[in-house]
C-alpha cells in the first residue's frame, strides 16, 4: 500500500467515527481529526512519509468528503493541473528563483490543493498567501499547510472586497466561474458588466493583477470559453491595456467530465515600462497525459519558447 493510502485510511477511519458519533457531515470530522492530530492527540506513524504523500491523502479524504455534500462552491483543483502550473510559475521565474522564494497569491484558495500542488512542487521556493471566503474550506486548508507544513498566510473573506494583501511575484487561480452577487462590490471594477451581474471570474482577473508586482505573472485556469462570452469585449480591451498575454494552453478534454467543464491555462504578464512584449505568444495543447513522448515534446516546445523569449 503507498504511504498516502496509509495516510488516508488512518484520516478516513477517525473522520468516520467522528461523523458518526458526533452526528455531523464528514468534512467538518476530517477537519476535527486534522486539528486533532496537529494537536498531538492521535499518535500515528507512516515512515518517510513525504509533504505530498500528506497532501494527497487530506486531497482523497477532502474529495470523499464534498462528494458527500455536493456543494457547488465546493470543488478541487485536479492534481495534473496543479502540476502543470507549477511547471510554468517555475518556467517563467526562472531566474527570480536563483535569488530565493518568489511570493505568491492564491485569491480563490478553497482547501489549497491547487496552492500546495504547486508548493510541494517547488518545495522552499515560495512564500504564500491565500485567501477564501468559505470557513469550512479555509479552516481545511490551514489545517493541510500545518500538516505538510509549508509557509503560507491566510485571509477569511470575500476576494473581490479590498484586500490587505502586498503585491505578489505571481498569482495563481483556479477562477470562480459564474455571476458576482454583490453588485456594489463590483462596481469598483473597471470590468463591472456595464448592465446586469458581471461575472465573477472577470472580476478575479483584475483583482488578482491588482494584486500583482509589475513584470509578474498571473497563471490562471480559465473557462475555455472566457474569450467567446457577451462580456468578452469588455476583458479583451481591459487585458490589452494592463497585461501581456504569454500564452494560452489548451488542456486535455478528457481531465474534464463535460465540454461545458473544460479549461485553459491562461499566462499573463503585468505591463511594466521596463520590459517589453513578448515577441511569440505561446499557443499549444497539452497531449493526453498518458502520452509520455508526446508530453515530452509539449515540455520541449514550452522550453523552447521560453529560450526564445
Amino acid at each position: 500500500m503507498d504511504k498516502f493510502e496509509q495516510i488516508f485510511g488512518f484520516l478516513n477511519e477517525y473522520a468516520e467515527k467522528i461523523a458518526k458519533e458526533q452526528d455531523i457531515e464528514y468534512l467538518d470530522a476530517l477537519l476535527q481529526t486534522v486539528e486533532d492530530t496537529l494537536d498531538g492527540k492521535y499518535d500515528w506513524q507512516v515512515e518517510d512519509t513525504t509533504k505530498e504523500d500528506m497532501r494527497k491523502a487530506i486531497q482523497i479524504a477532502i474529495l470523499k468528503g464534498m462528494r458527500k455534500s455536493a456543494q457547488p462552491n465546493h470543488q478541487m483543483t485536479p492534481d495534473t493541473l496543479g502540476l502543470l502550473v507549477s511547471h510554468f510559475v517555475e518556467q517563467c521565474f526562472e531566474e527570480e528563483l536563483k535569488n530565493g522564494p518568489i511570493t505568491v497569491l492564491d485569491p480563490a484558495l478553497g482547501t489549497g490543493n491547487l496552492l500546495y500542488t504547486v508548493m510541494n512542487a517547488m518545495d522552499g521556493k515560495i512564500q504564500a498567501t491565500g485567501v477564501e471566503v468559505d470557513e469550512l474550506l479555509i479552516r481545511l486548508a490551514a489545517a493541510t499547510g500545518d500538516l505538510i507544513e509549508q509557509p503560507v498566510t491566510l485571509f477569511r473573506q470575500d476576494s473581490l472586497e479590498k484586500l490587505l494583501v502586498d503585491p505578489a511575484d505571481a498569482v495563481i487561480c483556479d477562477l470562480p466561474v459564474g455571476y458576482y452577487p454583490n453588485e456594489e462590490v463590483a462596481l469598483d471594477y473597471e470590468l463591472c458588466a456595464a448592465e446586469g451581474m458581471s461575472y465573477a471570474h472577470h472580476l478575479f482577473i483584475e483583482q488578482s493583477l491588482n494584486h500583482t508586482k509589475e513584470g509578474g505573472y498571473a497563471f490562471f485556469l480559465i473557462p475555455t470559453n472566457l474569450f467567446e462570452s457577451e462580456q468578452a469585449k469588455q476583458l479583451h480591451k481591459f487585458i490589452k491595456g494592463n497585461v501581456w498575454i504569454q500564452a494560452v494552453i489548451q488542456l486535455p478534454e478528457n481531465l474534464f467530465s463535460s465540454r461545458a467543464h473544460e479549461k485553459s491555462i491562461l499566462i499573463l504578464q503585468k505591463q511594466s515600462p521596463s520590459l517589453k512584449a513578448p515577441s511569440e505568444v505561446l499557443l499549444a495543447k497539452v497531449p493526453n497525459m498518458s502520452n509520455k513522448q508526446a508530453l515530452a515534446m509539449f515540455f520541449e516546445k514550452v522550453r523552447m519558447w521560453k529560450e526564445g523569449k
